[in-house]
């Protein structure tokens, strides 16, 4: 009985077809940049003091300079080894009943009691309006900027399990569907919100439908190109997502108000609403679901847009994916192996998500240039995908793997020690560990599919991944919490991270060249599934070798 694969290499594994839907949903992966990072510019928090409306008539009475105002108004506090105003501190003071005039130059402050900023904030805008200055999201409410990043990993644990159930029950192309639909009203009700509360219940339903319809395209991509070009096409989509991290800031630069800023990262939902109607549901779905003449329909009309024919009749198709309603839980860890798998790359997921969310939002407090440091940073995304394309074929996979992730922790130590003054340096020390990470969060993807048997393939891979959204909602608190503290300690913690992940890949096996696993047994016992393969191999040489003796028997 024919496979699906065996239809695919009629109608062309990567043909004219192909290529049009893999240009189509790559572009998914732009709008997505802005989602999963745009917190950089969203939720900006600009330097802020607190504001005593008296000093701020009396400034403006008589031309007060903002630092000789701040000094009057402002304990100075040790902030990351440094010096300065405080920011979430005033002096109690009734200014009105003072002797304060304009000729005041200096007070002796030191014996006066300090408090919390009773009436409101002052801002140094820089040019942008985030939902932090609209909101007061600093001082004791700044946790709640970590909420916002936080809630939208949260509807990505959550679309994660239901639209890949929904996905498996009803069809790649309705779930598409149904999620760009969700993402354009989320998104646009995101941008016109009232209060805090609903930008955060938005926030996770517009988390939950675009994490799903990305998953959603990812698997309808490579389920209609050949098994060759499976992991070149997933590599290179992912790499969009990074020409979508270089467009944001570019965006950001010239639409400085967060809510605008939300329409345009939404509005192209609106547009992907048309795919319904230029791409096919996944033949490979329908087979699995018995509907085989739906999907020689469909891979017909594929193979006459690159202009190919079906010269073999297929009758009937079967599917060659294991059965996977026999799966549970237990067979992840049930096993040594298959425990020692599934704990390393859990973490590993934990761990990229964590390194990778952080890197990038600490742009947003690290005091440099905002755009030109997220630009720079975003351009060493590139190579990413290039290394892993490059090497895992001729080294592997084991080792790049753990490289990537040692390389990103060490990153990270070096950055945190370099002193501010050496800026540049700095500078680029960090990018080298948000390409290291951006490795090993590309390479997790297909490495986590490698080392899973058939039947319980998915599910390993579906478990393994609901780390990655875990480890972003921790890394918003992680990082702006520690941060509070000293400004390079998240780098330690996300040092001390990557490094042990990178260690703990060194225990993995090499799955270069090597099929994919079958049965657990294949896990348990790779020595024995190598020489049962050597021995298939062996058995195949001799078979066609007496059948070459034979036709020349015969012919004489």
């Amino acid at each position: 009985m024919a496979t699906f694969d065996d239809l695919l290499e009629e109608a062309g594994t990567f043909g004219r077809c192909q290529k049009r839907i893999f240009a189509l949903l790559c572009l998914l992966s732009l709008p997505f940049a802005g989602v999963y990072v745009g917190i950089v510019f969203q939720g900006f928090t600009p330097d802020h003091w607190c504001r005593d409306h008296a000093v701020v008539e009396r400034r403006q009475a008589c031309g007060w300079s903002l630092a000789h105002s701040r000094r009057l108004t402002l304990p100075q506090v040790n902030s990351s080894g440094a010096v300065q105003p405080s920011s979430c501190e005033q002096y109690e003071l009734d200014w009105n009943s003072t002797s304060l005039t304009c000729d005041s130059q200096e007070l002796d402050l030191g014996g006066v009691p300090v408090s919390t900023c009773k009436d409101s904030w002052e801002y140094q805008y820089e040019g942008r309006k985030s939902f932090v200055t609209e909101f007061d999201l600093v001082c004791e409410d700044g946790w709640l900027v970590d909420m916002y990043q936080a809630s939208l990993n949260v509807g990505f644990l959550a679309g994660s399990f239901a639209f890949g159930y929904f996905a498996d029950r009803f069809g790649r192309k309705i779930s598409f569907l149904i999620s760009n639909i969700l993402n354009a009203i989320a998104g646009l009700l995101l941008a016109v919100a009232p209060n805090y509360i609903s930008i955060l219940v938005f926030r996770t339903v517009f988390g939950f439908a675009v994490k799903g319809g990305w998953m959603t395209s990812y698997v309808l991509l490579t389920e209609i190109v050949g098994v060759e070009h499976r992991r070149t096409v997933g590599i290179l989509y992912q790499m969009f997502f990074s020409v979508g991290v270089l467009l944001l800031p570019l965006l950001a630069y010239f639409i400085t108000d967060w809510r605008w800023l939300q329409v345009v990262i939404s509005a192209p939902y609106v547009l992907f609403l048309s795919y319904y109607w230029f791409i096919p549901e996944s033949p490979r779905w329908l087979v699995s679901q018995n509907n085989s003449s739906r999907a020689l329909e469909i891979t017909e009309a594929m193979a006459k847009e690159n202009k190919r024919k079906l010269t073999k009749t297929f009758e009937t198709l079967s599917s060659e994916e294991g059965d996977s309603s026999s799966a549970s839980l237990l067979d992840l860890i049930r096993t040594p192996n298959m425990r020692k798998h599934t704990f390393i790359l859990m973490f590993n997921w934990f761990t990229s998500a964590v390194v990778y969310q952080g890197l990038i939002m600490r742009v947003g407090i690290a005091g440099g240039n905002i755009y030109i440091d997220f630009l720079i940073s975003g351009l060493v995304e590139f190579p990413a995908a290039f290394l892993i394309l490059f090497t895992i074929e001729r080294v592997g996979r084991r080792l790049p793997f753990a490289a990537a992730n040692i390389v990103a922790g060490a990153a990270c130590f070096i950055t945190a020690f370099i002193p501010d003054h050496m800026f540049w340096w700095k500078t680029a020390v960090a990018c080298v560990g948000r390409l290291g990470i951006t490795m090993a969060f590309e390479m997790v993807v297909f490495v986590n599919t490698e080392l899973y048997p058939t039947f319980v393939r998915n599910l390993g891979v579906s478990v393994c991944s609901t780390l990655c959204d875990v480890g972003g909602i921790v890394a918003p608190f992680l990082l702006y919490r520690l941060a509070v503290i000293w400004l390079e300690l998240p780098l330690i913690i996300f040092g001390a991270v990557a490094f042990v992940a990178g260690g703990l890949v060194l225990l993995l096996p090499e799955t270069r060249g090597v099929p994919l696993p079958e049965t657990i047994d294949d896990i348990e016992f790779p020595h024995r599934r190598k020489e049962n393969l050597l021995e298939n191999q062996q058995t195949k040489k001799l078979l066609k070798s007496d059948l070459t003796s034979n036709k020349e028997t015969t012919s004489v």
